[in-house]
């Protein structure tokens, strides 16, 4: 849960059963957003992942890169992942979001939505080696996109939609990556790239 100082700053709390939710619309300004897009753009070391689905090894639908420290070795459907060493951008970004949630990060999944057909399948972030409730902050920058929730067990329970805007933080916090599953849709009409920077705390990472 984030310290009452925190919540009387940017962020808002987004009530949901069985989690936490807090979203920060203009975590960075406009320009500050502008000029960190474009610098991950082009310095990001990105690649298409290939990982496994339904026993399958198929490309991913989105370009993406791990970053972090030397030991934050982080596996997802299937795929290992060894970070890449920080890179300033990066790691002013992450002592900045540290200092506004108190919380600490050692490593952060860059993802790149090159276009709408770019997407993200439903998921939790619930890998072992990131403890018991994670937590997980999502920055988006570029084309503002759909991020929508839905509960895993309470079907009554109706989808949660949020538009990420450029230069937003999202905190999910608690037991939501126990409970809730999460996924960028496809869109049909016309947006701009997006860069999504989803900072985590390995917890093997020293071990």
């Amino acid at each position: 849960m984030l310290a009452r100082q925190s919540l009387q700053s940017g962020w808002q709390n987004i009530p949901i059963v069985d989690g936490e939710l807090y979203y920060w619309p203009e975590f960075l300004s406009g320009r500050e957003a502008d000029r960190s897009f474009r610098f991950l753009r082009e310095n990001i070391v990105w690649h298409i992942p290939r990982i496994n689905l339904f026993g399958n090894a198929i490309q991913s639908p989105r370009m993406a890169a791990w970053y972090g420290d030397a030991n934050a070795i982080y596996t997802y459907s299937g795929l290992t992942n060894h970070p890449l060493p920080w890179i300033n951008e990066l790691s002013e970004l992450k002592y900045r979001l540290e200092q506004e949630t108190q919380y600490q990060f050692n490593s952060v999944l860059a993802n790149l939505y090159r276009d709408g057909n770019d997407s993200m399948g439903w998921h939790s972030d619930n890998e072992p080696e990131l403890g018991v409730n994670p937590v997980i902050a999502s920055m988006s920058l570029g084309g503002a996109r759909r991020f929508v929730l839905r509960h895993k067990k309470r079907k009554a329970i109706k989808p949660v939609t949020i538009e990420l805007a450029h230069g937003s933080l999202l905190l999910m916090s608690g037991e939501t990556q126990n409970y809730w599953r999460h996924s960028i849709p496809k869109i049909r009409k016309p947006v701009a790239s997006r860069i999504n920077l989803t900072f985590r705390l390995v917890k093997n990472a020293n071990s």
